[in-house]
């Protein structure tokens, strides 16, 4: 194993106060919203306004359900973004930039809201590194995603849906096709 590979190893058990961490904000603010009216921070394709929801959008959540739709699988596959080769700080933060900036330049016009454009991202991310990595664990893990989220994955950038932001997921999933590329790239994998 090469230094850059050393680097980036890691385990569940080390990230998993980050990961609790991380989607507790993401329950603070939805706690917070039902106070504050913090939901004019989403996503708003096209508008100066709607910068900030490049970064607010995972954070806020319209209800209980849809916060709930998101939780376990943020959950699981922060999880076994913690146990792969990938530094999860990059992806999910590359997730949320490249995928929110696409969606605020291309998107429709909409305020959105929701961590699903992250999950999204992380299901690409996990069945395209895994197969570029060419490991067996890796790719293991990317049939169980695949398996998991992929029919999830394909109806949910079905354009058109009232009420989804079928647009959010697409432009996750585009990001995190594009960081899976990219970090395996960076670590001469590709």
């Amino acid at each position: 194993m090469n230094k850059s590979m050393e680097d980036h190893v890691h385990e569940i058990r080390q990230e998993f106060l980050g990961i609790c961490l991380f989607i507790g904000a993401i329950w603070l603010v939805f706690l917070l919203d039902r106070f504050l009216p913090l939901e004019h921070l989403g996503l708003i394709p096209r508008t100066f306004r709607g910068i900030v929801g490049i970064v607010a959008c995972p954070f806020l959540h319209l209800n209980l359900g849809h916060i709930m739709a998101n939780t376990v699988p943020l959950f699981i596959l922060l999880m076994l973004l913690a146990g792969s080769r990938s530094d999860s700080a990059t992806v999910v933060s590359g997730i949320i930039i490249l995928g929110g900036v696409l969606l605020w330049g291309f998107g429709r016009e909409a305020r959105h809201i929701g961590a699903s454009s992250l999950i999204f991202g992380l299901v690409t991310f996990m069945m395209v590194s895994g197969v570029l990595e060419r490991r067996w664990q890796a790719i293991l893990v990317a049939l169980v995603v695949a398996i998991l989220y992929g029919t999830t994955l394909m109806s949910a950038v079905m354009p058109f849906q009232p009420g989804v932001s079928w647009d959010g997921h697409l432009f996750g999933a585009v990001a995190g096709v594009v960081m899976a590329w990219q970090l395996a790239r960076s670590s001469g994998r590709v």
